[in-house]
């Protein structure tokens, strides 16, 4: 219990399971014994990046790219350099040579007692205007445990804009309540508005552009499809 992610890479690899219950109040008592004992399926999501140390803060999840983003194939760990290695440059990457560039748990992580599984993301049209409405149906599969209530999120990333913008935002989510071997299709709409930011040279407004969509347990990009907005 506390009001924040605190470090766990010291007891991970000695728990099977860990329950982050923040600062429930007085009723923790009996909210805790239900999801121990599995009276209650979890459907907690996280409303922050849980970073892995703390010299990975500050770290969230709707950041801005970089010159040199960090890419998995480029990474090197601090344990990858021999002792006594001639200085040399790494490229200048974003990545951190002890932790990593990923953080211990996404933004909108959790898990539950049920296993779901996420199809591909289909969009109703390829481009849209500023006053439409985007709309995405995704497949979402129960493959195993109890009856759950699975938060199915939608994420957006502007490739374009006159002022640089987030590598991901939460854009919608739906709850969706799923039987054992249950599948269904979520539809989720998103006004293309919802878009829209602030600039000093267009004010609030939607800019034209290719975007990217995607849908998810949390923010990490799955299967990722385009659209444009004209």
């Amino acid at each position: 219990m506390a009001g924040r992610p605190i470090t766990l890479g010291n007891i991970l690899d000695e728990v099977d399971a860990v329950v982050m219950a923040w600062h429930p109040g007085t009723m923790t008592g009996p909210a805790l014994a239900d999801v121990l004992s599995g009276a209650y399926n979890p459907t907690g999501r996280l409303p922050v990046t849980w970073p892995k140390s703390v010299g990975q803060v500050p770290f969230f999840y709707n950041h801005k790219n970089t010159g040199r983003p960090a890419v998995p194939e480029d990474y090197v760990s601090l344990y990858d350099i021999p002792i006594g290695a001639w200085q040399s440059s790494l490229g200048n990457d974003s990545h951190y040579l002890d932790d990593g560039y990923t953080p211990l748990y996404p933004f909108g992580y959790g898990l539950s007692y049920s296993q779901v599984a996420y199809g591909a993301p289909t969009l109703d049209k390829e481009a849209y205007a500023t006053t439409d409405k985007i709309s995405v149906q995704v497949e979402v599969t129960h493959q195993g445990g109890p009856e759950v209530t699975e938060v199915v999120q939608c994420y957006v990333r502007d490739h374009f804009g006159s002022i640089t913008r987030p590598v991901a935002e939460l854009v919608a989510f739906e709850r969706v309540a799923l039987a054992p071997g249950e599948t269904q299709t979520v539809t989720i709409e998103v006004p293309v508005s919802q878009l829209a930011y602030w600039s000093p040279d267009n004010g609030w407004a939607v800019e034209p552009g290719t975007f990217s969509l995607w849908v998810g347990p949390d923010c990490r990009p799955g299967e990722v499809v385009e659209f444009t907005v004209e």
